[in-house]
């Protein structure tokens, strides 16, 4: 405990040294009771919470139940990652920039050896036919793509008729695409014959530790794996995901998470450039709410200034200085990730129950005091 209220002090001092809002880091006791309290009251089954301060994971626990027959979610527990799996390709993209053996700036035309809508496998390579008719693709870069800037929808099947289109000259503006992380993985796989679940399971997991996570299944898994739960409480089995997606097929656990939060936001593997670059404004966020993906931008005077893209990543402002977070969601999962950079404090929240994204902006808030990260925005209003 004394070890604990050193540290508060430290991190509080430095903050007023700084010049931002000084808010003492909550005890663990605080952050168990006021997490137990947010559960009960959006009826949430489980949730894992990790705090990195000064670049150090300080506390890791998770709460509630993994599955339904009531056995407990742990710091180790497998849950889903959902699209926090883009936040850790971009940064192998990043070390691979490093390396020279990416630029983000070359055009994918350069990179493929044959027109994208004219691979004809769709089940193998994507829905690139939908392309057909629309040079507009020949601009994309991996750096539109890593900031969703490629013009998609999210996902192709989400179209009226299932095909992938281009909605904006693309780089014009941001709208989040899974379908642009899609590409990203075929360009690099079969444009520069990367395999990108081995550079991910090489640079990412087995750096840093984290035999709990995959960007694919493996069996193992199954021995403390955490189903999910619905907005009305059903629950939903595990997604046993046999396929490397770049847009989101990562399991992970908050312990292993945790690890790479704090050694990202250290700065770990990376140059200080590359570094820079992934948390550095791309490109202005111009609409009201993240989804639905493709919707209008907003007039000129309403847009928000603290709000941009990153690679990856999505950077803000606030009262604690520059920030970046990510989320990941899906019908049965909430997940979200907020650093701020300069005290290099972050919380991640794993949750196997999609109703706690509801208690995600108190939680935030509690434990990294007022950042700014805007929430209403990730989540609507």
């Amino acid at each position: 405990m004394i070890r604990t209220r050193i540290r508060q002090a430290a991190w509080c001092l430095a903050l007023a040294a700084a010049s931002w809002p000084c808010t003492a880091a909550p005890t663990p006791e605080a952050i168990e009771s006021e997490v137990r309290k947010e559960m009960v009251a959006q009826r949430v089954n489980g949730l894992a919470v990790a705090v990195i301060q000064d670049g150090k994971v300080s506390y890791v626990k998770a709460f509630g139940k993994r599955n339904e027959q009531g056995a407990p979610l742990q710091a180790n527990t497998v849950m889903y990652g959902a699209s926090l799996t883009k936040a850790v390709v971009a940064y192998v993209v990043m070390q691979l920039v490093d390396e020279g053996l990416l630029d983000l700036d070359t055009p994918i035309d350069k990179v493929l050896s044959t027109p994208l809508p004219d691979y004809d496998s769709e089940r193998r390579h994507g829905p690139w036919r939908g392309l057909k008719g629309d040079e507009r693709w020949r601009k994309l870069t991996l750096r539109l793509l890593l900031s969703h800037r490629s013009g998609f929808a999210n996902f192709a099947w989400l179209e009226p008729d299932g095909k992938l289109r281009i909605h904006f000259e693309p780089g014009s503006r941001y709208a989040y695409s899974g379908e642009g992380f899609t590409l990203l993985q075929f360009v690099l796989e079969e444009g520069l014959r990367i395999d990108l679940g081995r550079e991910i399971q090489r640079r990412v997991f087995d750096r840093f530790g984290m035999g709990n996570s995959g960007m694919s299944w493996r069996p193992e898994f199954a021995q403390n794996l955490a189903d999910g739960y619905t907005l009305d409480g059903k629950m939903v089995p595990h997604d046993q995901r046999s396929r490397v997606r770049a847009a989101g097929s990562m399991d992970t656990s908050i312990d292993d998470f945790a690890r790479f939060a704090a050694a990202f936001v250290r700065g770990e593997g990376l140059s200080a450039a590359a570094r820079a670059e992934m948390t550095r404004p791309q490109w202005p966020i111009t609409t009201a709410h993240q989804f639905p993906t493709l919707a209008p931008e907003l007039p000129a005077a309403q847009r928000r200034s603290d709000l941009a893209a990153g690679l990856g990543v999505v950077v803000f402002d606030g009262p604690q200085g520059r920030g970046f977070f990510k989320g990941g969601h899906n019908d049965s999962t909430g997940n979200t990730w907020v650093c701020v950079e300069k005290s290099r404090n972050c919380v991640v929240l794993l949750a196997n129950d999609v109703r706690a994204e509801a208690a995600f902006p108190r939680l935030v808030d509690f434990i990294l005091g007022r950042s700014g990260v805007p929430m209403d925005w990730e989540y609507g209003p």
